[in-house]
């Protein structure tokens, strides 16, 4: 079991080099279900092997210019804060209330971006205010750190939704957020948690591989394509992990999610194309002679 949880975390990296996220959330049912550790050790191995993962892919995606420095450094800096404090306090929450809790923030964040940008979204530019970049990073940070999720699956949602950025750049920004973020949750978490360094060393070396190939293929993918595959693969992990702890019942809401998830792209079409939803636009009327 150890050498197929070496070889999905291969899958771990091109996770990340592709998407900017969804690593840590595999990460952690890995070494949970297949090498056998416990939720608190897994969360601890995730944040180092996210960390270290999320620096080998910011490189490729700096070099091809998909990354906002500034917008990055002030997300991380407010989610180092977060992440740090969310490693402490997740020390005196139960394994099975963490795991649960991490499943449903995934269907939360699936939902965002399988709605896709709301009007007032889409015409988002440039920087996101300072205050809110701060806030937005503290949240995300304290999810980081309790969770063991390096936040890529809350921060490219934040990215490209609130603060505007194209899809291509929220991912390659995403990673810089996540390293600063996972190191200041191991901090946080490596007091109370034994860390197994001979499995973690490997499990990176598989990722960061990974996530060298995925971030070659990262901007030659359209835009749709990357937020509808992030979405369904975040629903198809939280109904996994959510599974495990609750029993298959949980299952029963896949149909209603993708139900749900196609009527609001139907919707979605239908606003940016009224032709299409047989609404037909007003002709201009005639310029009137003086």
């Amino acid at each position: 079991m150890i050498t197929l949880a070496i070889a999905a975390s291969l899958l771990i990296g091109i996770l990340l080099g592709i998407l900017g996220g969804g690593g840590s959330m595999l990460t952690v049912p890995i070494l949970v279900y297949l090498a056998g550790q416990d939720t608190k050790q897994a969360i601890t191995t995730s944040l180092f092997v996210v960390g270290v993962t999320s620096i080998a892919g910011l490189i490729s995606h700096a070099r091809a210019g998909r990354v906002r420095w500034r917008t990055g450094t002030l997300f991380g800096l407010a989610g180092m804060a977060g992440a740090y404090a969310g490693g402490r306090v997740a020390a005196y929450i139960p394994d099975t209330v963490l795991l649960v809790a991490f499943a449903l923030m995934m269907l939360a964040t699936a939902a965002a971006m399988l709605r896709g940008p709301r009007k007032a979204e889409k015409q988002a530019q440039g920087e996101l205010p300072l205050h809110r970049l701060l806030l937005q990073g503290l949240v995300v940070g304290a999810v980081t750190g309790i969770l063991g999720a390096g936040g890529g699956f809350l921060i490219v949602p934040a990215l490209a939704l609130l603060a505007g950025l194209p899809m291509g750049i929220a991912i390659g920004t995403s990673l810089l957020v996540i390293a600063m973020n996972s190191f200041a949750g191991l901090a946080g978490h490596i007091s109370g948690a034994h860390l197994d360094w001979n499995l973690a060393l490997a499990v990176t070396a598989a990722a960061v591989l990974g996530s060298l190939i995925g971030g070659r293929y990262a901007g030659r993918i359209p835009q749709h394509t990357l937020r509808t595959g992030f979405g369904w693969f975040v629903v198809a992990m939280g109904l996994f992990v959510l599974s495990r702890q609750t029993g298959p019942a949980a299952l029963a809401a896949f149909p209603a999610i993708a139900a749900w998830a196609l009527i609001q792209r139907r919707r979605a079409r239908r606003t940016e194309n009224p032709s299409a939803a047989g609404v037909v636009a007003p002709s201009p009327e005639p310029a009137t002679r003086h």
